[in-house]
């Protein structure tokens, strides 16, 4: 991946994590409890600072920042560690309804990369943006938060259990307790 979509320094980014083919994994609560443990992991163990996010049914945006300036292997880590543990349970879980066609659909793409030659589970690109302004932060942080709302799946941002605007989601649970209510 060329520098140019690299995050490399110890700014916030806004990145985006997308499911191949736009499978919509969020739906099943497995999936979406399975990326915020891990990205709860990075932030405990590989001090990731989680500014704000939204998971929606087929990806994640989020606003991320690591002070030592390796945000992108963090970024190719969690993803990587994500990836496995989807493929696992897809694999292994016979209730799910869609483990064949994601299977299928995850083999399909993965023959257009060379680094997955069996499943590519997410798209390559994060396409990471370094908000080095508050307007430009301010602005990515509004489109984070409206997500559901232009998706037409809530009236208001703190209605989407998964996103920073809520209170009452997980993460932000998490983090009030480790940084108190100003989080």
């Amino acid at each position: 991946m060329s520098e140019k979509y690299k995050a490399n320094d110890d700014l916030p980014y806004f990145v985006t994590m997308t499911f191949q083919g736009w499978v919509d994994l969020f739906t099943r609560e497995v999936y979406r409890e399975l990326f915020v443990d891990a990205l709860m992991h990075c932030h405990i163990k590989k001090g990731l600072i989680i500014h704000e996010y939204v998971i929606m049914s087929n990806h994640a945006h989020l606003i991320l920042q690591n002070r030592s300036s390796r945000l992108s292997e963090i970024i190719r880590d969690f993803k990587a560690h994500v990836a496995r543990e989807v493929l696992k349970r897809l694999k292994t879980d016979n209730s799910e309804s869609r483990r064949e066609w994601a299977l299928r659909l995850f083999k399909y793409y993965a023959k257009y990369l060379k680094q997955n030659k069996d499943y590519a589970i997410w798209r390559k690109s994060n396409r990471p943006i370094v908000l080095d302004n508050s307007e430009l932060y301010e602005r990515c942080m509004d489109y984070i938060h409206l997500n559901p709302v232009k998706a037409g799946l809530v009236l208001a941002p703190n209605h989407w259990l998964y996103s920073s605007a809520c209170n009452e989601n997980p993460i932000n649970k998490i983090l009030r307790i480790q940084y108190g209510d100003g989080a």
